[in-house]
């Protein structure tokens, strides 16, 4: 990819996605726009992958596991009192020249597979609204995995504000997200029957593997200390859970994996920020499958990143197909506005 093409990805990704959320990297990627070897190094990173994420990512991982420079003071990940980010990048660019060939190595060997447990804030409120209309049980397909910790959505519990929380009212992880605006989900106090979890992703992390586990950790931005707990606290109970976590390409293994699934329960697939990885022509395939597999069960399908950035609900109900647009969603959950 040419130097320019990337320089407006980390423009854009410092503007629309860091500001307000994560001011050390909109403030490093506001640099690196400008810079011919940081643009030069983060070009290695494996092609389709969203650049500004995968680069800044295998920066931080190679801080969390320990490799000693002043870079590590800037990142509130790392320590107590970080110094002003506005000094930061000098010794940024340093760290990445001196680590140069570390660097390539995870850009190209790893993908972006960010596991954002507190996506699941508008995911609960979806899958309560698919149990409501359907009345049966629900079967789960996630397209792009990673470790599966979205597939356990019904285990954790919610609070959209008020005293009163949602879900699973014994989990020990509780997520609060917002609704913005005047239409309000219908929400259930207690989460709808699961009777199926199935994961589908190019590579599935193990969170049992020091390795994946650290990448995953290295993917939540170094000033989101909540995100890091939440994420520690449900790798914890992946064990507890039979997760059926299959490797491979989603949208060509689809098909297979409903058929999995019997007459009692309704197929529910799902991805969340995933579709923006998959080439143009899949996602045509994957609505053909989904629409193939509605003309002989009900299935809905509820996606964003795919055609544009908002939340979607397709379905196929009784051979009826149906669009619907949900929402807006915060990247990593914080907010939604709902439109069913």
């Amino acid at each position: 990819m040419k130097k320019a093409k990337i320089a407006s990805l980390f423009k854009k990704f410092a503007e629309n996605e860091c500001v307000g959320s994560s001011p050390l990297y909109a403030f490093l990627s506001s640099k690196i726009v400008e810079d011919e070897d940081m643009l030069a190094l983060s070009s290695y990173a494996v092609k389709g992958q969203p650049i500004p994420n995968l680069f800044l990512g295998a920066v931080h991982q190679l801080l969390l596991q320990g490799e000693e420079h002043s870079l590590a003071s800037f990142y509130p990940s790392l320590v107590e009192q970080p110094q002003d980010k506005s000094r930061s990048f000098p010794h940024f660019k340093e760290f990445c020249l001196l680590h140069d060939k570390k660097i390539m190595e995870i850009l190209q060997t790893r993908l972006v597979q960010t596991n954002e447990v507190g996506r699941c804030g508008y995911l609960y409120p979806c899958f309560s609204y698919m149990y409501e209309q359907i009345g049966k049980p629900l079967a789960i397909i996630e397209i792009g995995t990673s470790s599966g910790l979205q597939l356990l959505w019904d285990q954790y519990r919610y609070s959209y504000g008020g005293s009163q929380t949602y879900g699973n009212q014994l989990s020990s992880i509780q997520i609060t997200s917002a609704c913005r605006g005047k239409s309000k989900p219908r929400l259930r106090l207690t989460s709808p029957p699961v009777t199926h979890r199935i994961g589908i992703d190019l590579h599935v992390n193990d969170l049992m593997n020091p390795e994946d586990y650290l990448w995953l950790q290295s993917l939540i931005w170094p000033e989101h200390h909540d995100r890091r707990a939440i994420f520690k606290q449900a790798s914890q109970i992946v064990s507890k859970h039979q997760l059926d976590l299959i490797e491979g390409n989603g949208v060509e293994l689809l098909a297979d994996s409903a058929r999995k699934i019997p007459e009692s329960s309704t197929i529910c697939v799902f991805h969340t920020h995933v579709a923006n990885q998959i080439p143009e022509q899949e996602k045509h395939e994957l609505q053909a499958t989904i629409k193939e597999l509605g003309q002989s069960r009900d299935i809905y399908h509820l996606y964003n990143n795919m055609w544009d950035a908002d939340l979607h609900l397709d379905s196929f109900t009784n051979g009826v197909e149906q669009k619907r647009r949900v929402g807006t969603t915060d990247g990593h959950g914080k907010w939604f506005t709902w439109g069913l």
